[in-house]
């Protein structure tokens, strides 16, 4: 099948997001063809180039999401009054927080009445549809119409309470947000020699990467798959609270991402997150239960095999961190907790092994550990004539000391974990494939992934830390029982093989239950005849599973009248068909009950899971009449 790849700020570029997992299916899923369709993050990333790409994939179009130069469009006085309705029922639903909120940062409820949530998914539509019709959005979305609009909507009855006492800076802040996060509907991907020819789009990430499977189903009846290993909607939430924003502003902008993410989930065919943290986040911001499907990513487990089939267990006394070295990691209570631990086993020792993040404040941070470091642990020296020696390293792989990644997790026989902000643990599951004992914090997915093969303490608190360390650094039989569960544990659930076995079943599961109804053609582009089976053309899901015989021929039975006239589905001439569709392509095959691959747990896993004056105010802001675009 022909699958069309949906990335934001990742693959194929060399820098970015979800790169290596996106190369890894597409490599190992090479029966099927990929067309790829990426938006940069920057100029730096495109700068950079792509990786190398395997011969499946036959198309790559990109466009950039950090720029969009006006595109020029002029609307006629229809094409305006069809922009200003749009736009109007946008700006009304993110005022008015119609979206679900699943941390009320909107002041809205949970959960809104079905007529509000659509009306967030007709406007987007709506705008789509103008700029297939019209050309581009980007001029329109940053007019004056487009301010004076988001102005009117804050200042109608039932509007939130913070969107309320927006002022114009708010305003035009919103609007340029707004402008950014929709410029994906002004691309020219959707037609029929682009995303309207493909059978499934596969979205690596909710949010702008979402936007062009949610305009070719709607354009063409494609499928929509969604993968999250990070929950986009929160992942703004975290940006935007760092951020020096008004509350009007943050408000708005969370009951806009918030009503994205409810739209992308409620025409998605499945959701697939990556770990039960983020499958909860989903479901509180609408997400059917019946569309997700656990997948855990999938990491290349070869690298560190020759590790986790040593006898030799590491130096004993040895703790190792391995991460990006920023706040979230929480390197500060870690090292307080080394503290501790140094008073019971004087021996013992520590190694940072990691680079800063990017930023000037992980700079910063890794700065301050390092002093904090020198400050608790002066240099040691066994005698008078011996150098000193710090108790605490701070390494980078590719050093002396740790060449390669599995070896930074072979020099210790317990890995620690300290973070109070975790997505999915990679670097707790690396050391899972290492075979090594391991002690975390209670954070993101790290219970779910660990399931009871290492010791789990909560977060911010040294001294639970330390007491976890050292007693397995006092119990090495302890240990290398752990380690051992922990490296089964990993190979079953989170290797590479699991992850393009889950996701070749999802593949087929969609296709088989949502068919793209299209009419096939020959080279010529001519109509091809008999390209389609007989059962295609028999309305209704004749292959739903029933309680007699989950589909097939016994759901044929069910649909026959008690006076054994013809099934409910025939009707009688003149009478339209039943919707829903045709046979085969439309719900699997014969007796199939449901299709091939089909299933609620695939790639599922398994583990521990746990369980305000209303006058306008944009007199003088724009001169010179109107603006529209």
């Amino acid at each position: 099948m022909r699958i069309g790849l949906l990335t934001e700020g990742g693959y194929p570029y060399v820098s970015g997001e979800a790169r290596l997992w996106c190369d890894r299916l597409v490599r190992g899923l090479e029966q099927h063809e990929f067309d790829l369709y990426a938006l940069s993050r920057s100029q730096d990333q495109e700068d950079r180039g792509w990786i190398e790409l395997p011969p499946q994939v036959s198309r790559v179009r990109t466009a950039p999401m950090w720029t969009a130069a006006d595109d020029g469009t002029g609307y006629g006085r229809r094409s305006r009054r069809r922009f200003a309705d749009a736009y109007a029922e946008l700006a009304a639903a993110v005022c008015t927080g119609a979206s679900p909120d699943p941390t009320g940062l909107a002041g809205a409820p949970a959960h809104s009445a079905g007529a509000e949530a659509d009306r967030f998914g007709n406007a987007l539509y709506a705008l789509a549809e103008l700029a297939r019709d019209e050309g581009g959005l980007v001029g329109a979305l940053r007019s004056e119409t487009a301010v004076r609009t988001l102005e009117r909507a804050c200042r109608a009855p039932g509007a939130l309470r913070a969107a309320r006492a927006a002022r114009v800076p708010d305003l035009l802040a919103v609007a340029g947000q707004i402008e950014r996060a929709l410029r994906p509907l002004s691309l020219d991907w959707y037609g029929d020699d682009g995303l309207g020819s493909v059978d499934l789009c596969h979205a690596t990430s909710g949010g702008p990467a979402a936007l062009p499977g949610l305009v070719a189903h709607h354009f063409s009846g494609v499928p929509l798959l969604v993968t999250e290993y990070g929950v986009q909607l929160r992942a703004h939430y975290i940006a935007t609270g760092d951020a020096e924003l008004s509350a009007p502003v943050r408000a708005m902008l969370a009951a806009f991402h918030g009503g994205l993410a409810a739209e992308t989930y409620r025409q998605a065919a499945i959701i697939t997150p990556g770990n039960t943290h983020a499958r909860r986040w989903q479901e509180r911001c609408g997400a059917d239960r019946a569309k997700l499907r656990t997948v855990h990513p999938g990491m290349e487990a070869s690298r560190f095999a020759e590790i986790g089939e040593r006898e030799e267990p590491g130096e004993p006394g040895t703790l190792v961190w391995v991460g990006r070295i920023e706040p979230s990691k929480d390197l500060i209570s870690l090292l307080h907790a080394f503290a501790e631990i140094r008073k019971e086993e004087p021996k013992a020792r520590l190694r940072l092994v990691g680079a800063p993040a990017e930023g000037p404040d992980a700079a910063a941070y890794l700065a301050h550990c390092k002093a904090l470091a020198a400050q608790l642990f002066p240099d040691e020296a066994e005698g008078a004539h011996a150098m000193g020696d710090n108790p605490v390293s701070f390494e980078e792989i590719g050093g002396p000391e740790t060449p390669d990644l599995a070896d930074a997790y072979a020099a210790g026989s317990v890995v620690v974990l300290s973070s109070i902000v975790e997505g999915f643990p990679i670097s707790l599951v690396e050391a899972m494939f290492c075979g090594r004992a391991t002690v975390s914090t209670d954070a993101g997915a790290v219970v779910e992934v660990i399931g009871g093969t290492g010791l789990v303490v909560p977060p911010r608190n040294p001294r639970a830390l330390a007491e976890a360390c050292v007693s397995l650094l006092r119990d090495p039989g302890r240990r290398e029982r752990l380690g051992a569960a922990a490296r089964a544990r990993a190979l079953e659930l989170f290797t590479v093989e699991q992850n393009i076995t889950a996701f070749h079943g999802i593949y087929l599961e969609i296709v088989s239950h949502c068919p793209v109804r299209r009419e096939p053609v020959d080279d010529a582009g001519d109509p091809l005849p008999f390209a389609n089976p007989p059962e295609a053309h028999v309305p209704g899901r004749w292959t739903a599973p029933t309680s007699e015989s989950g589909g097939g021929f016994g759901t044929w039975l069910a649909g026959r009248s008690a006076s054994g006239g013809p099934p409910s589905w025939a009707g009688t001439e003149g009478e339209a068909a039943a919707p829903g569709g045709g046979a085969v392509g439309a719900g699997g095959g014969i007796g199939s009950g449901g299709g091939v691959g089909s299933g609620s747990a695939v790639g599922s896993g398994g583990g521990g899971q746990r369980p305000a004056g209303e006058q306008s105010q944009l007199a003088g802001a724009f001169p010179g009449g109107e603006g529209d675009a």
